[in-house]
């Protein structure tokens, strides 16, 4: 899983007054207005501006697209330590206004005393110059997983829709952008808010997604970086074709929550013994992929019981769904992201661009019947073939290597049992960054720690840090809260 970012670009000896990868002292950016912020992303107290980047790093005075930024100023300047940079994952999804969604949501006000919070759309995505695959309804409603394959057959019969949606994307009209839209990228982007507002270090904070940009800016920007809070690991290779295997692997570890919980609910009418769930689980992806209901076919069905695991908070929704598909009745609405074809095209740009992934039908194949065994719900999914099997082949850099170099400032908080980003992936992460970073391990279930869970010991973890820079001494293993 570990790359190596290109020396070519990252070990360059630049001038210590700008120290980003192939960026020259000329093209230092230039203060943030602030203003309003555009419709869909305003929010109280919340000031937005733009900042043009460039396309390619290697080439400062070339072509620029644009960045959307967000500023959450602190409500107590006199306490104001610097900015906190803020992504809530993805990728594919905006940030601009996540300053405002952390401050409804629970954080803290010592936080928002201390830090200017910082959003931004990351490259491709929402408000920033936008990338697309023109990808067709029918293409969108499958979002984020490729059909189940029960057989090789079905892989190779998916290899057809897979490489169609890989020739869309690279002949679209922003074909040119895709080989730029890399989490290499978005990171010197992060450079450049920063020195854009004047400050010498960032503090950070990301989640799922999130903490791969935040991991591969501390590595390529170590000195750069203040407090790094990394919320729902990925492992050290990102969001590469093993993230997208564990996707099946952490589903299987928190399934038996929900249902725990649907069993103790006979009013749904899913099973009274939790067996009885998981028997009605494959009852219903059986029924319908042979019949969809209202759209939803077996693979759609499984993805959508696969995002409600991210909080126990959505399993009565879910089991609503799921009562409604047993019995035809109507189904509660759709959470889908409101410009799905964005944030469908801008995901796979990132993913297909930051790593290679198998590029033959066969080894897709054979991933599909290893894990259609060992994590039935979700592996024959999870592991089948996508677009980025006929991705484009130029890459203008490799990878990056996350590793151990750089100063001792990285907080990793990680749930137990977490669907999206499960607990092996920060484990490696942890073992990457070795003397740079303590884990705080939340005995919970769920997608997102901080400030969103249960668990009060890693949620001080996180506050601690961020507002007096001490973390634990050792890796620290939070128990399960109370009634939880």
């Amino acid at each position: 899983m570990q790359r190596a970012l290109s020396l070519a670009l990252v070990a360059t000896a630049v001038a210590a007054a700008t120290a980003v990868p192939g960026v020259s002292a000329a093209a230092t950016p230039s203060a943030v207005r602030w203003g309003a912020c555009p419709e869909g992303a305003a929010a109280p107290r919340l000031e937005c501006s733009t900042l043009d980047v460039p396309l390619d790093y290697r080439r400062p005075d070339g072509r620029q697209i644009t960045i959307a930024i967000s500023r959450l100023p602190s409500e107590h300047p006199s306490k104001r330590r610097g900015v906190l940079l803020t992504n809530p994952g993805g990728p594919g999804a905006g940030g601009l206004s996540y300053p405002a969604v952390l401050a409804a949501s629970g954080l803290p006000q010592q936080v928002r005393d201390s830090y200017d919070m910082i959003g931004f759309d990351p490259r491709g995505v929402d408000h920033s110059t936008r990338v697309t695959c023109d990808l067709t309804p029918e293409q969108q409603a499958r979002r984020n997983f490729p059909p189940y394959a029960h057989t090789a057959a079905d892989v190779a019969r998916e290899a057809g829709n897979a490489r169609a949606v890989a020739e869309q994307c690279a002949s679209s009209r922003t074909g040119w952008m895709l080989p730029y839209i890399t989490t290499a990228n978005t990171a010197r982007d992060m450079d450049r808010i920063r020195a854009a507002l004047g400050e010498p270090k960032i503090s950070y904070l990301g989640a799922s997604y999130g903490t791969y940009l935040g991991a591969v800016y501390t590595t390529a920007f170590p000195r750069r970086g203040d407090r790094i809070v990394l919320d729902s690991n990925l492992g050290p290779g990102g969001y590469d074709v093993t993230a997208m295997r564990r996707f099946a692997r952490g589903m299987e570890e928190v399934f038996p929550q929900f249902a725990a919980f649907t069993a103790a609910h006979p009013e749904y009418g899913l099973g009274n013994t939790p067996a009885q769930v998981t028997a009605k689980f494959f009852d219903l992806a059986k029924r319908l992929e042979a019949k969809p209901v209202r759209g939803i076919d077996g693979t759609l069905f499984r993805g959508i019981t696969f995002d409600s695991l991210y909080s126990d908070v959505l399993m009565p929704t879910l089991a609503r769904t799921w009562q409604a598909l047993d019995t035809d009745r109507p189904l509660p609405p759709d959470p889908a992201p409101p410009n799905m074809e964005n944030f469908m095209s801008a995901r796979l740009a990132v993913i297909c661009g930051d790593s290679r992934w198998p590029g033959t039908v066969r080894e897709y194949q054979r991933d599909v019947a290893v894990d259609r065994v060992k994590y039935p719900m979700l592996g024959g999914s999870s592991a089948n073939i996508g677009p980025c099997a006929f991705w484009p082949d130029k890459r203008v850099e490799r990878p990056v290597r996350i590793g151990d170099r750089g100063p001792s400032n990285v907080l990793m908080v990680q749930n137990e049992r977490d669907p999206g980003t499960p607990l092996v992936g920060a484990q490696e992460l942890r073992r990457a960054f070795g003397k740079r970073a303590t884990m705080v391990t939340a005995d919970q279930s769920g997608h997102g720690v901080y400030p969103f869970g249960h668990s009060t010991c890693a949620n001080d973890a996180v506050t601690t840090f961020l507002t007096t820079g001490q973390r634990p001494t050792r890796d620290l293993a939070c128990p399960a809260a109370p009634g939880t």
